[in-house]
């Protein structure tokens, strides 16, 4: 096996690669200078050289705010980026991993979605990932459609690395308790992805940490772990106002992980445990380099 991993400076990229390396797989890792979505025949001669057998695609426009006035930006890569590299896979006989959003749904109600429920983005980003996975679907049958939401890892920013933040400068502080999700740690996706590119088992999946809650939950939680006297005041979404409207209901049902036979990824509370450890030893590493 020879796995392309697209943005391996995010999150999600990074971890991806290192999860590969260490299983021993071959893997290689290219950002959007390489690999830019926006330039088919750039992705065609990249590929024709490394020839991958399967394609992580985890690279995407995520300005969620932005891409309301950027809307031409936000469909190259998101749409039409993601067309052509399936169409690439297709060429080149690679399965396709297509990293998605739960920004696919409308976001209403109370309900976890199930993988086939109707969509409804409510957003230009959403439109974009849902044109994403319609193009992925319809050129390529040896794919796997995975869709995340809150994601959290060592390499970028995050709304964990910014609740701690401003937890050093801010005793009490106001965070949004009227929009439901699952958190999704990138170490715990990367493992997941790993073993699914291993079978032969496509289709639609949700990937995400177990059990649900609101951000104020989250801050609450982060603040606990990692010992910090800070309060968390909850409040509603109009508080907050921003460009793109945010889904109120994020909550995806595993049922397709379990029926396929997949590991569900560990609850979030855990996940956050454990990236406040990484994040402390990365500080550390930090320091004595410094040193």
């Amino acid at each position: 096996m020879r796995v392309l991993v697209t943005g391996v400076t995010g999150q999600l990229g990074h971890d991806c690669v290192l999860e590969l390396k260490d299983r021993g797989i071959e893997v290689q890792g290219v950002s959007s200078r390489e690999f830019p979505l926006t330039d088919a025949e750039a992705m065609r001669r990249y590929m024709a050289i490394y020839k991958p057998t399967c394609v992580i695609h985890c690279a995407a426009y995520t300005a969620v705010d932005r891409a309301e006035d950027d809307e031409a930006a936000c469909m190259a890569v998101n749409a039409a980026g993601t067309a052509n590299l399936a169409k690439l896979c297709r060429e080149f006989r690679a399965k396709m991993v297509y990293i998605s959003t739960d920004y696919v749904f409308p976001g209403d109600g109370t309900e976890p979605y199930e993988t086939d429920a109707p969509k409804g983005p409510t957003n230009v980003y959403g439109k974009s990932k849902l044109m994403g996975e319609e193009a992925v679907s319809s050129i390529l049958r040896r794919c796997f459609i995975v869709r995340i939401s809150w994601v959290f890892g060592i390499n970028g920013k995050n709304f964990i690395r910014t609740m701690l933040r401003l937890g050093q400068s801010h005793a009490k502080l106001t965070v949004v308790d009227d929009q439901v999700g699952s958190p999704t740690y990138t170490r715990d996706l990367s493992v997941l992805l790993a073993d699914m590119i291993q079978t032969e088992r496509y289709g639609v999946y949700h990937a995400t940490n177990e059990g649900f809650c609101s951000w104020a939950e989250l801050a609450a939680e982060v603040f606990r772990q990692a010992g910090m006297p800070v309060v968390v005041e909850p409040v509603p979404s109009a508080a907050y106002p921003t460009r793109a409207v945010r889904p109120h209901n994020s909550r995806m049902s595993k049922r397709s992980l379990t029926e396929a036979g997949f590991s569900l990824l560990p609850r979030w509370q855990d996940a956050v445990g454990r990236y406040l450890i990484e994040l402390e030893s990365l500080r550390e590493q930090q320091e004595d380099r410094a040193e």
